[in-house]
């Protein structure tokens, strides 16, 4: 008696994993430069995406600079080479961090000595870890402090040693780190592809 098998799902591929992870980096750069008064709020335009409503920029030099970030971010990610992306926060007139928001990237291992292949992550899970960060930043306006000062803002990436790193576009710079004794961390949630593990926190300045 012939049988039908029902269809496995596929597991995402290097280069669908790395389009996801860069355009959730998008999105959560511009959530926190809205939500932290980085840019006015009438440069946003609302969109949907994740199933929820989130804000982006209007502003062309801002979204020409993301855009040339995040494609160089692209191919890191796609030959393993960035460790870390960290968004900081920094005062315009003292040049002082205020917040690292920062970004884990990790390879998820898979087991050598599996019998049977790991099930393949459904995409709606993805997006669903996605959209809880999304939510846990736009929430942390509830504790973080209030930035009444004129901010600017850095993207940090940390690469390994290997990396091809385009020198007209990135140099080596300032950690931007908060002094310990002056600083908090929240961790937030992570969200993970059958490739690649994202963990995310938040260091803070507090002067309390």
């Amino acid at each position: 008696m012939a049988t039908s098998q029902a269809p496995t799902r596929q597991a995402i591929t290097l280069k669908g994993s790395t389009n996801l992870v860069t355009e959730f980096f998008k999105y959560a750069a511009n959530t926190i430069l809205f939500q932290r008064g980085v840019y006015p709020s009438d440069d946003f335009h609302m969109v949907k995406k994740y199933g929820q409503t989130v804000l982006v920029t209007q502003d062309l030099a801002l979204e020409n600079y993301l855009d040339r970030i995040l494609k160089q971010v692209n191919k890191w990610l796609l030959t393993g080479s960035v460790t870390q992306l960290v968004l900081a926060i920094i005062s315009k007139d003292t040049r002082l961090p205020l917040e690292r928001w920062v970004f884990d990237v990790n390879l998820v291992e898979q087991p050598a000595d599996s019998a049977e292949p790991t099930p393949a992550k459904p995409e709606s899970e993805i997006q669903a870890e996605i959209r809880y960060i999304l939510k846990q930043i736009v929430s942390t306006v509830t504790f973080l402090p209030i930035i009444d000062t004129p901010t600017v803002f850095n993207i940090l990436a940390y690469t390994h040693d290997s990396a091809d790193v385009p020198a007209d576009e990135w140099v080596d710079t300032d950690p931007l780190a908060i002094e310990a004794s002056k600083s908090q961390q929240v961790k937030l949630r992570s969200f993970s592809t059958d490739v690649h593990r994202i963990e995310a926190m938040v260091a803070y300045r507090y002067e309390g």
